[in-house]
């Protein structure tokens, strides 16, 4: 469910066609063939945050091993699950820092000027991700519950209310699929909808319980609910399926100390500031 072909993305990004297949046989990139097998390739809504960045690495003449350094690193370290749109890309010294104001990824490259939000990305592609919609609709009898969890992902930053319609979509076709409630629940949660997205976090949990992502998003609307002792508890089930995950040792770690568990609070944050120095 790619929605932007080769001409899509060098419009949107001020490059030729030559060099966004350039890019993709350089392996950065995860393009499909249209119609499963055709000669045109799609490209995701991640792709073209990652062709962005090579964009700004080129034009600051930074080497091409550097380039190809960072750029896969930079692939294998945007976050899945969750809107890319929140996300800034930065240089910041010898390195690419990708945050979204509270956690931060360092992709290696040397130094360069670099610093645009994805959301501004997200605002230009939006016409082409409510086209991908539509078609998406128009074929609804062919698509399964996979196929709309993936549309679901690549609308996400451009269209929220579109990625809503295709998780819940996902939903009504396998109500087992346990990313399609974690992320229909986020966006939920975003709306303010908290009881709802606490709702579709429990379900995903009850269909794969080492969800680490549904346990950490549950553990968040607790928290928003003023249930801090059952947020605990959530944080750590999540932490109990990936003891790395920082965001739920600093969460943990702060309610912990606000209950005046200091030496628990010390500990979980010791371990926040190991994992992202």
């Amino acid at each position: 469910m790619k929605g932007y072909n080769s001409r899509d993305v060098a419009r949107l990004l001020g490059l030729t066609v030559a060099q966004v297949r350039g890019f993709a046989r350089d392996g950065f990139l995860t393009p499909g063939r249209r119609g499963g097998g055709g000669r045109g390739l799609q490209f995701s809504f991640q792709d073209l945050v990652i062709l962005r960045t090579a964009k700004a690495l080129v034009a600051a003449r930074i080497p091409t091993r550097r380039i190809r350094r960072a750029l896969k690193k930079l692939r294998l370290e945007l976050p899945r699950g969750r809107s890319l749109a929140e996300l800034r890309i930065t240089a910041e010294g010898d390195r690419i820092v990708v945050s979204d104001g509270e956690t931060a990824w360092n992709p290696e490259s040397d130094q360069t000027h670099l610093d645009f939000a994805v959301s501004d990305l997200a605002t230009r592609a939006a016409p082409i991700a409510r086209r991908t919609a539509q078609a998406a609709r128009a074929a609804e009898g062919t698509l399964d519950a996979d196929d709309w969890y993936e549309l679901g992902l690549e609308l996400e930053a451009v269209e929220p209310a579109e990625a809503r319609d295709a998780y819940r979509r996902a939903l009504e076709l396998d109500a087992h699929h346990a990313d399609a409630h974690v992320n229909l629940g986020r966006l939920l949660h975003e709306e303010g909808l908290v009881q709802e997205a606490e709702r579709h976090y429990r379900l995903a949990l009850r269909e794969n319980p080492e969800h680490a992502t549904a346990a950490f998003n549950l553990g968040i609307a607790l928290e928003d609910l003023d249930r801090p002792g059952d947020a605990v508890e959530a944080y750590r089930a999540a932490l109990a399926v990936d003891p790395r995950l920082a965001d739920a040792h600093y969460n943990v770690a702060r309610l912990y100390e606000k209950g005046g568990k200091k030496a628990a609070a010390l500990r979980h944050l010791s371990i926040y500031r190991r994992l992202t120095s």
